[in-house]
Order: C-alpha cells, then sequence, then structure tokens
C-alpha cells in the first residue's frame, strides 16, 4: 500500500450493513440520516460546545451515530455527479432514472450485478485527507480484485480502479479497462456516497451514457475479465475486509 495511504493504526468500530437491492433514491435518504446522525457526534465534541462531555456522550448514543458502511445493489440508475459536463454525457436515459446528486464527478451507471459501497465515516484529525480517503477506497478495491485472480491498479490523474486484464489472456477492448467508479461528498468532515464496482453487471447499460466523461467501452466488469459469474456475496466479504483495512475500520 502507498504510504500516502496508510491506515490509522488503531482501528476504529463501525457497522457493516448489507441492504440487498435497494432503489437508489431510498439508500440515499438514508445516507442522508446517517451523515446528521455523525455531524451530531462532531458538533458535541466540538471545542467551546455547551455540555461537552455530555453532549458528545449523548450524541455517540443516538441511533446511527456510528461510522457506518452501507453495502448494495441498485435498480438501473443513471447519477449525475456535481460535474458541469454530467449532464451532457448522458447520451440517452431511455426508460432509466437520472438522479442530480451531491458527490463529486461526472455521470455513472448503477444496475443489478454492481456491488456498491457507500461509507459514512466521521473523519478524525489525522484522517482528513479527502484525495487521501479516495486513494485508500481505490486500494480496498484493488486488493479485493486480487482476491480473484484479477491485477487491477489506478489510472495515473483518474479517480477509480483499472485494469489490463489477466496476464496472457486475450480480451476485446481498449487496453485499459475501469472496474470501479468512485465518487464521494462529506459534510464537516462525515463522508458519503462512495464506490461502485462492477462485478456482473451489464455493461450494455453504460452504452447510454459517456461514463465519467470515458466512452462506454472502457468499462469493465469481473465477470468480463475472468470469464465467468463471480459470486456477489463473496465480493462483498472481501470488499468489506479490505475497505476496513484501508479505511481504520473494523466491525
Amino acid at each position: 500500500m502507498p504510504a500516502s495511504s496508510q491506515p490509522p493504526t488503531s482501528p476504529r468500530p463501525w457497522r457493516v450493513i448489507e441492504l440487498g437491492t435497494l432503489g437508489y433514491r431510498e439508500v440515499w435518504q438514508q445516507q442522508l440520516a446517517l451523515v446528521a446522525a455523525r455531524q451530531q457526534v462532531y458538533d458535541a465534541s466540538a471545542p467551546g460546545a455547551q455540555g461537552d462531555e455530555q453532549g458528545a456522550q449523548d450524541a455517540q448514543d443516538a441511533p446511527g451515530a456510528q461510522d457506518t458502511l452501507l453495502l448494495v445493489q441498485h435498480p438501473h440508475v443513471i447519477t449525475l455527479g456535481r460535474s458541469q459536463k454530467a449532464v451532457d454525457n448522458v447520451l440517452t436515459a431511455d426508460d432509466v432514472e437520472v438522479v442530480a446528486v451531491e458527490r463529486g464527478g461526472d455521470v455513472t451507471y448503477h444496475g443489478p450485478g454492481q456491488l456498491v459501497a457507500y461509507p459514512i465515516v466521521l473523519l478524525r484529525e489525522d484522517e482528513r485527507d479527502l484525495h487521501r480517503f479516495l486513494r485508500n477506497l481505490e486500494e480496498a478495491v484493488i486488493q479485493t480484485c486480487l482476491a480473484f485472480g484479477l491485477p487491477a491498479d489506478r489510472e495515473p490523474g483518474k479517480t477509480g480502479v483499472w485494469t489490463s486484464g489477466v496476464p496472457g489472456a486475450a480480451a476485446a477492448g481498449p487496453v485499459r479497462r475501469k472496474l470501479c467508479s468512485m465518487g464521494i461528498a462529506c459534510r464537516r468532515w462525515v463522508t458519503f456516497h462512495g464506490l461502485a464496482l462492477n462485478v456482473n453487471t451489464d455493461l450494455s447499460y453504460f452504452g447510454r451514457i459517456n461514463p465519467c466523461g470515458f466512452r462506454s467501452e472502457v468499462m469493465t466488469s469481473l465477470q468480463h475479465e475472468l470469464g465467468s459469474p463471480v459470486r456477489l456475496a463473496e465480493v462483498s466479504r472481501e470488499l468489506q475486509k479490505h475497505l476496513g483495512h484501508a479505511l481504520g475500520r473494523t466491525a
């Protein structure tokens, strides 16, 4: 792991919640509620807050006040990040809902067979570097892909996780292909939104957009690269483990 993305030495607790398949807007609202709960902890423990000790304890005890990792699959949906070019990169949505949200980045697609992870994390003072946070998310996905025999890495200057495929295996399409898209938001040092790893995703849906400003052909999946479907539950277990390590959290 690069030195700039080392996790905290003492893991902090978080909850891991597997939501199965759930609509995008519903999970978005869950994220916002969790962010608000974590912000109460931040505000109650801030220097100068009235009743510092008791307020911080009450906030810590509030429902949903822990750091939380949500894991989910969404029905078909296209989401637009804050990039001004995002809407221009929607080519033809047809019957797929388009939702504009507050995360960073451009346009992306979510759908069945894709594992989406939303870390709602209150960053402590030693963690408050959002570029490092993104690199940590990338590292977790890279290690997850390696666990299934697929080498993956970063693309210089681009956020997300890419691959050149299994060594020695022939693959159609671009030499460099994108496995995982990322886009986060942060409110008073509480992160939300996250990453989308293509596992057994129907890649044809990316043809409705220019994902993250790229041509749709750049997108790939674990199934496409490995030549057969991958059990999403197994990918979820690996991703949970590696996100916990990369972010310094433990369930």
